[in-house]
């Protein structure tokens, strides 16, 4: 099912062949709370968004939301409803995001922080933060020596 009036930026078939490499596609109830979330919280640049569908990108980083209610034929479809934790189990690892900023901008908005911003041993500053669709979100910038 659609939401969609109107039509799209791209066409979804010329938007698929675009894709290279790897993409993330992150199934989410609502397109603008999360939309919301990934600019305000990560600085993302959105590259269309509609009801439907949201493209973003943060430097060469680019990834796709779709709205639950697309999903209608797909596969995943039965494991969508209720109130399920959707990201468990991944994290989406934003390298080049202050996660000072990114935990700043989550605690203003009343997002959850599931670690604060500290440096780790593997040489980089970090921050976990929860989304609205309980997706875990890795802000990162190398640490100090």
């Amino acid at each position: 099912m659609k939401l969609r009036t109107g039509e799209p930026w791209i066409s979804a078939p010329a938007y698929g062949r675009s894709l290279t490499g790897l993409t993330v596609n992150l199934l989410v109830r609502d397109i603008e709370v999360a939309v919301a979330f990934e600019r305000q919280v990560l600085g993302a640049n959105v590259v269309y968004s509609d009801a439907d569908f949201a493209g973003l990108r943060f430097g060469e980083a680019e990834w796709m939301l779709h709205a639950g209610h697309t999903y209608q034929d797909h596969p995943l479809h039965g494991s969508l409803g209720g109130e399920i934790v959707r990201g468990i189990g991944a994290e989406l690892r934003l390298h080049g995001c202050d996660p000072d900023a990114a935990e700043a901008a989550a605690r203003e908005d009343g997002y959850t922080i599931l670690e604060g911003a500290s440096d780790k041993p593997h040489g980089l500053r970090e921050a976990f933060i929860i989304d609205p669709d309980g997706y875990i979100w890795v802000p990162d910038v190398p640490s100090g020596e």
